[in-house]
């Protein structure tokens, strides 16, 4: 049979051209090897290795886990599973009747301190940030959850966004995760004030510390119709890479929690599936996966993780497919439905 045209200037090359043929076939070789490295190892963080160790961080040691948004869904189940763990938890959110209960259920399950401190991260001024400041002062901090969190009552095109809202999304995803990560890490005490060699309720001075940045798929992939939400957790990922470089020498771990749908009043999700987890389980593979990449491993996101099983694997797919531009349109098409949806179970109730 003769060649076809193709299979003729291909043979010609490799025949005029052997050093050329060799570089392309040795490139070629090592982009295989590159993605079958990188499938390997997304694999066996996924689902094989365990990540750090929780008494890293000062479990079963008196240390104290401080949790935003503690209340209800992640939050309130990253403060329970944190307290069985060993660690002491400061409750943070805005009731101070749910904080309340929530405190007195852990401290009836476990053999732990709680406490509460109610602050309203929408509203929340210089003198709020300051009292959170003083709730946190004089307690050993070994983990940080930065969960609260705020999204779009629908999807909506910006232009169409109510401006309190997105007031209320800035506020709370960002200024909040900025001001309490803040008062976790910083000195109480300026300049060489010698009360700083006897204050440790920060995390640089114990030399060992977790910061956990709960984030979001709409913040790696730009989501029309949320696009200040998705902004803020775009954020997230730059702030936790940036951050974690800062404090790698003082042992402290930064990490940004890459989280696609999970049952919440957040997501208004309340059938879990593969895909969509409850809150117990998805706090279990965070909290057994720290340090792990496992589906961001691929991506090149320093300090970012995506732990959950099935949110791994998606993660990964997304960014061996390596087209942004499907992604962010299929994400438009989805939003214009639920929002469609969503006017008219609106118009019916009305």
């Amino acid at each position: 049979m003769d060649a076809t045209p193709i299979q003729a200037a291909v043979q010609s090359f490799l025949r005029d051209q052997p050093y050329a043929a060799a570089l392309l076939l040795a490139l070629g070789s090592v982009s295989l090897l590159r993605v079958a490295y990188q499938t390997a190892s997304v694999l066996l963080q996924t689902f094989v290795l365990p990540g750090n160790s929780l008494k890293r961080y000062g479990a079963k040691e008196h240390a104290w886990a401080v949790v935003t948004g503690a209340t209800d869904g992640i939050g309130k189940e990253f403060a329970f599973q944190l307290a069985k763990a060993g660690f002491n938890i400061l409750l943070v959110a805005r009731n101070k009747e749910l904080l309340s209960q929530t405190a007195s259920e852990i401290e009836s399950k476990y053999r732990v301190a709680s406490a509460t401190h109610s602050i309203d991260f929408a509203k929340a001024d210089e003198a709020a940030y300051e009292a959170f400041a003083y709730a946190v002062r004089g307690r050993d901090v070994g983990v940080l959850v930065n969960n609260v969190g705020k999204s779009h009552a629908m999807p909506a095109y910006y232009v169409d966004t109510p401006l309190d809202e997105i007031a209320d999304i800035v506020s709370i995803n960002v200024t909040a995760t900025l001001r309490v990560t803040y008062a976790v890490l910083r000195r109480w005490f300026d300049g060489m004030c010698i009360l700083n060699l006897f204050i440790k309720s920060y995390m640089v001075y114990s030399k060992r510390g977790l910061i956990l940045n709960i984030g979001s798929f709409a913040g790696s992939v730009p989501s029309p119709m949320l696009a200040a939400y998705s902004g803020t957790k775009s954020f997230l990922s730059t702030f936790s890479s940036a951050l974690g470089e800062e404090v790698k020498k003082d042992n402290i771990t930064v990490e940004h929690v890459n989280t696609y749908f999970v049952v919440s009043k957040l997501s208004k999700i309340r059938k879990p599936s593969v895909m969509i987890p409850k809150p117990g389980p998805y706090v279990r593979s965070v909290l057994s996966k720290i340090g792990l990449a496992c589906g961001a491993g691929y991506s090149g996101r320093p300090n970012t993780s995506t732990p959950f099983w099935s949110h791994a694997l998606l993660d990964y797919l997304m960014t061996l497919v390596g087209v942004p531009s499907v992604f962010i349109s299929y994400t438009h098409g989805l939003h214009q439905s639920i929002r469609k949806r969503a006017l008219a179970k609106a118009a019916r109730e009305q």
